[in-house]
C-alpha cells in the first residue's frame, strides 16, 4: 500500500490515500458557502488530493462553533455547496463533506478575535450539551439536552445528510470528534447524565449509535460513510483507545465504513504529547482489532511520512490539514518526484512533467435522477 494506490470504499473510488481533512475557515454568513470555499476546497482539488472534505457543517444554527461557521440546516444552503462539489468533480476529485454539531463549544469567537463565548446580545447563543458543563471558565454553561432535544438533533444530522446528497456530496463524515457534541455524550467528563444517555458505556454511545443509524437511512448503501472520533481525551478518567474500540466495533455494522482518528479536545486540562505522527498508533490499533478501515491525522507534515504510515499499515489513507493550508499542490510535486503519472489540469499542462495526461472529470454535473430519487423531508 502506497501513498499513490487508488483505494475503493463501496461504488466511491479515490484516485490515491491522500485526504484533505475539514478545517474550519470561520467565513461563513449565516452558514452559506462563499467564493472563499469554492476558492480553498477548490485549489486543494487542483492539486491532487483524491478526496477533498469541506469543513465541519454544522447541522442546525445551534450547532455551529461560531456564528461565521459553515452550516447544511436549511435547503437554501445546498446550491452554493453544490457548485463547489461541482467543480472539485471536475478535477476527478472526490467531494466530502463532514456533519457536526458543536454542543458546549458552540457560541464562541473566531480564532483570530480572541477567545471565549460569543454572547447572545452579540449574535450569539446557547449551547447545548449532554450535561450542564462548561468546557472551561471562558465559555457559556450550556443547557442540558432532554431526550426530545436529542431526538431533533439526530434528525437534524440525518436531513443534512439528505441535503449533503443533494449538494452532490460523495463521502460523508460524522464529527465525533475534538469536543463537541457527539464527542460530549461518548466520554464520562462531560456526560453525567442518568437516564439512557449516560453512565454506562452502551449508554453513553447511544447518541452516535442512533446517528450514524439515522444518517445510514438517508446517505445511500453505494456511498461511504466516515467518522472522526477522538481515541483519546488525553485526560484520566476519560474517553480513551478501549472504549473507542467498543464503539467502533458497535457502528461498524451499521454501515461505517472509515474511522478517522483524532483525539482530545475535550477536556482544557488534557496533555497532549503533540509531534509528528503522534495519532498514528490509534489508527492502527482501531484497525488492527475491529477490521475497519481507519485514516491517521494529525501533524502528518511532509509526504515521506504519509507514505511510510501506509507502507507499514499502520492506516488505509492519510488525512492532511496544515500541509496543505501550506503546499495545496504538493501531491502533484510529489507524484512528480516520485515518477507517478498523475493527471493534471488540462490548464496546467504546459507546466507539467513531459507525457503528463489531462483530467478527465468524474460527474461533473448533478445527476437529475438523484434529486428525483431523493426523500425530500424525513418523517
Amino acid at each position: 500500500m502506497d501513498l499513490f494506490d487508488p483505494l475503493q470504499i463501496r461504488d466511491v473510488t479515490l484516485s490515491s490515500r491522500i485526504v484533505v481533512s475539514p478545517m474550519c475557515q470561520y467565513s461563513s454568513p449565516d452558514g452559506f458557502a462563499t467564493d472563499w470555499h469554492l476558492v480553498h476546497l477548490g485549489s486543494r482539488a487542483v492539486g491532487g488530493a483524491a478526496l477533498v472534505f469541506s469543513e465541519a457543517c454544522a447541522v442546525t444554527s445551534e450547532g455551529r462553533i461560531s456564528p461565521w461557521d459553515l452550516g447544511i440546516w436549511k435547503d437554501e444552503h445546498i446550491e452554493p455547496l453544490a457548485r463547489i462539489t461541482r467543480f472539485i468533480r471536475e478535477q476527478a476529485v472526490v467531494p466530502g463533506i463532514q456533519l457536526a454539531h458543536a454542543g458546549r463549544k458552540g457560541s464562541t469567537k473566531r480564532p483570530w478575535e480572541g477567545v471565549g463565548e460569543v454572547r447572545e446580545s452579540e449574535g450569539g447563543w446557547k449551547p447545548l450539551a449532554p450535561s450542564p458543563i462548561a468546557f472551561e471558565p471562558s465559555y457559556p454553561v450550556p443547557s442540558e439536552l432532554d431526550e426530545a432535544g436529542i431526538r431533533r438533533i439526530v434528525k437534524a444530522f440525518a436531513e443534512a445528510a439528505r441535503r449533503a446528497l443533494d449538494a452532490g456530496f460523495e463521502v460523508l463524515e460524522l464529527h465525533a470528534a475534538h469536543g463537541y457534541l457527539i464527542h460530549e455524550f461518548l466520554s464520562p467528563l462531560s456526560n453525567q447524565r442518568t437516564d439512557s444517555y449516560g453512565g454506562s458505556l452502551d449508554n453513553r454511545i447511544r447518541f452516535l449509535y442512533e446517528t450514524v443509524a439515522a444518517v445510514r437511512k438517508v446517505w445511500p448503501a453505494r456511498l461511504p460513510l466516515f467518522v472522526r472520533i477522538s481515541a483519546t481525551d488525553w485526560v484520566e478518567g476519560g474517553w480513551d483507545v478501549d472504549q473507542s474500540i467498543y464503539a467502533v466495533k458497535k457502528i461498524a455494522p451499521l454501515g461505517v465504513d472509515l474511522i478517522d482518528c483524532s483525539s482530545g479536545g475535550l477536556d482544557a486540562r488534557q496533555k497532549i504529547p503533540a509531534k509528528p505522527g503522534y495519532q498514528v498508533p490509534f489508527a492502527q490499533q482501531i484497525r488492527d482489532t475491529t477490521n475497519v478501515l481507519t485514516g491517521a491525522v494529525g501533524l502528518i507534515d511532509v509526504p515521506a511520512m504519509a507514505s511510510q504510515i501506509l507502507r507499514q499499515n499502520k492506516a488505509d489513507v492519510v488525512i492532511l490539514a496544515r500541509e496543505f493550508l501550506r503546499r495545496p499542490y504538493w501531491p502533484l510535486e510529489e507524484a512528480s518526484e516520485m515518477g507517478v503519472p498523475l493527471p493534471w489540469p488540462a490548464q496546467y499542462l504546459r507546466a507539467a512533467p513531459n507525457g503528463t495526461a489531462a483530467r478527465v472529470a468524474v460527474n461533473p454535473a448533478l445527476p437529475e435522477e438523484r434529486l428525483a430519487q431523493n426523500v425530500r423531508s424525513l418523517p
